[in-house]
């Protein structure tokens, strides 16, 4: 796969289609890689020229010491969209990946046809408690999290129906950078966008998971209340909604992300 070098990261990315189709990015969740992506991809690379990669600190993106910050984090897209010579294009992004995206939108709406915010909120959980997170895998790596993800990712129908693919994704999670994964922690822990949201001037569409008890529904009203041009839509879904509900997640990115 490609590995992208700005001053201070290598971010792995791949390309996926024709690049004379628009463009769309794809934005990863905490403790995943792009190839979370792939029913999007393989859904949608007819269509767009589709561009994942894995957010620093994950995947096989390097994982320099951190705190994080979403503006590092955001920069990173911008960065990734110049290197690739693509002046404007889609963004879908999914929790941590759906705050990146509303930084993108605050702060560079001009690069962005419009923006899909999945499963995410302007202010994810409360400080303390990703601070606590981060201190955590720090000490004891990233297994006693992966243990416990699938009940924050997945309803319970979905875990006993497919549990390979949780096993899969857990597993990944466990063999991930403590590192990568704590500094995005602390990212999160101060990320806070709802004094900004009322200034994005691009379209957005915020899908919240009906049964996601991370970012809820009333996480993603909020949004949509306070965006000019925003919209809601919502999944039968809990946090990782593009993987438990593929189809239904890919309508949606075509309904909302036409081109």
């Amino acid at each position: 796969m490609p590995i992208f070098n700005n001053q201070e990261i290598a971010l792995n990315y791949a390309t996926f289609g024709d690049n004379s189709n628009p463009a769309l990015i794809f934005s990863n969740s905490l403790g995943t890689s792009y190839h979370m992506w792939q029913p999007q991809i393989d859904a949608l690379q007819n269509d767009y020229f589709i561009i994942c990669y894995d957010t620093r600190g994950h995947g096989k993106s390097s994982a320099p010491k951190g705190p994080y910050s979403l503006d590092q984090l955001g920069q990173d897209v911008i960065d990734l969209l110049d290197h690739l010579n693509i002046d404007k294009a889609f963004f879908c992004g999914i929790s941590m990946g759906g705050m990146t995206g509303q930084w993108l939108a605050i702060n560079h709406p001009e690069r962005f046809h419009h923006l899909m915010l999945c499963n995410t909120a302007a202010k994810i959980g409360n400080e303390a408690a990703w601070v606590d997170r981060a201190q955590l895998v720090r000490e004891q790596g990233l297994k006693p999290i992966a243990a416990t993800a699938a009940s924050r990712w997945f309803t319970a129908s979905f875990i006993d129906n497919y549990p390979d693919v949780v096993k899969a994704l857990s597993d990944a999670l466990a063999a991930g950078s403590s590192e990568g994964y704590a500094s995005c922690c602390e990212a999160l822990s101060v990320a806070d966008t709802r004094e900004q949201l009322k200034n994005i001037r691009v379209p957005v569409t915020v899908l919240a998971g009906s049964e996601d008890p991370v970012t809820t529904v009333a996480d993603g009203q909020y949004m949509v209340d306070h965006i000019p041009n925003a919209t809601l839509a919502t999944i039968d879904a809990s946090h990782i909604s593009n993987i438990e509900q593929p189809e239904a997640f890919n309508q949606l990115v075509r309904q909302y992300l036409k081109h």
